[in-house]
């Protein structure tokens, strides 16, 4: 009898641990993803920000998996799934057949019916939209150190977060940090003061998913670093040369969506029941309906914990849901029943500059330089490979020293002029 086949669509937080728990099992595994790469989404902001180079937080897929021989990577893009044929179909025109299929695919930004608005605000979601950002920042600060009229080279000084999660808090306090003190000392044409960062958001609070105490830390702590946090403010329009907001208009070419997320086509086109945002309704073994060999986890995945809140769309939850699913194949193939999926809380952070964060770990809240620590550990606890691990532990310790930034490159010859 041949080996079952397990199809893994996405190499992210979800995807790769359940191919690391059927690692060197009788399944044949086969992980599909438009990137050779896994990316430890969590610190792509400080890519993003010239704090870590695109190496530091991602890993060739096929360099995990070297020694585990059933498990094979495939560089594509699935188009279709066919639920019934039991095959998926790649944007080339490969067909892989499957006994099982892991939908682990992530979430896209979502633009709310504004999609023209992606081109002047781009997501940070892939290294891609990371380097667009760094390059973008780094661009509009030689423009400015260019113009001598001060309101001029205003629009250049001026930045733009969209969004008041972790994502937006932790983006529009790192470039606080560059724009305040990092990088100023190195511009002979403009003084630090006349940058201004905005973090715009249409509720009433950052880091809504926090608690109240924290959430209002978290403001405290950004408006003191010099961050202009803008709150029940909607956005009304973007456009290529700023955002316009329902009393003012901020000029400025630099704007980073970090307001929301939604399906991806794939999942999108599945034809399952999904919640507002796109995410698959799955039940309670992160199974489809009708079809207990089809699963979803991670950010595409609507799953409620036991007081019927839905999970948040974060690495931990991924990567439990994979491990849980890992463990649930390798019992199917023992005959043994299926256990229902329970998520372990372990609490939540998020950081906002040097030294800056928020924690909640167990009920236990956490704040400033403490918080900051721990959320470090454990984000370098998480990177794969001891090379990720120390690098990115030494660029911490030379930053948190030296106040200095190292990747400051412009590279593409595109970047280098930006038009307000």
């Amino acid at each position: 009898m041949p080996n079952k086949k397990v199809v893994i669509i996405g190499g992210g937080f979800g995807g790769m641990n359940v191919a690391k728990s059927l690692a060197n099992t009788s399944y044949e595994v086969t992980i599909i993803d438009k990137a050779n790469h896994h990316l430890f989404q969590p610190l792509l902001y400080q890519v993003a920000t010239a704090a870590l180079s695109p190496g530091d937080i991602a890993t060739p897929i096929r360099s995990v998996f070297t020694k585990q021989k059933n498990v094979k990577v495939v560089l594509g893009e699935v188009v279709e799934v066919s639920k019934t044929d039991q095959v998926v179909q790649l944007a080339e025109g490969d067909v892989i057949p499957f006994d099982y299929l892991v939908i682990a695919t992530g979430a896209e930004y979502n633009y709310f019916g504004n999609d023209d608005w992606e081109k002047s605000a781009p997501g940070l979601k892939s290294l891609d939209d990371a380097l667009r950002i760094r390059e973008r920042i780094l661009v509009s600060l030689e423009q400015a150190e260019k113009i001598h009229d001060l309101e001029d080279r205003k629009p250049y000084l001026t930045f733009v977060v969209i969004g008041g999660g972790p994502t937006g808090v932790e983006m529009a306090g790192s470039i606080a940090e560059i724009a305040k003190r990092n990088m100023m000392r190195d511009y002979r044409n403009f003084h630090r003061n006349e940058t201004n960062v905005y973090l715009v958001e249409a509720a009433s609070g950052v880091l809504n998913g926090f608690s109240e105490s924290l959430s209002d830390n978290a403001l405290e702590t950004l408006t003191k670093m010099g961050v202009h946090v803008l709150l029940n403010s909607p956005v009304e329009e973007i456009r290529k040369d700023g955002v316009q907001l329902k009393n003012q208009f901020i000029e400025t070419p630099n704007i980073i969506w970090a307001a929301g997320v939604s399906g991806t086509d794939l999942t999108n086109n599945l034809g399952e029941e999904t919640d507002r945002i796109g995410r698959i309704k799955v039940n309670e073994d992160l199974s489809i309906p009708n079809h207990p060999n089809i699963f979803v986890i991670g950010d595409a995945a609507y799953f409620e914990d036991e007081k019927g809140k839905p999970l948040a769309g974060v690495a931990p939850v991924a990567m439990q849901q994979g491990k849980y699913l890992g463990k649930l194949l390798k019992n199917e193939s023992n005959g043994t029943n299926r256990k229902p999926f329970k998520y372990v809380d372990k609490g939540t952070m998020a950081t906002i500059g040097r030294a800056k964060a928020v924690a909640d770990i167990k009920g236990f809240k956490l704040t400033g330089f403490f918080a900051w620590l721990i959320w470090g550990v454990i984000h370098i606890f998480f990177l794969i490979g001891f090379r990720n691990r120390f690098r990115v532990f030494a660029e911490w310790i030379w930053h948190y020293i030296t106040f200095k930034r190292g990747v400051r490159l412009i590279a593409h010859k595109e970047n280098r002029e930006v038009e307000t």
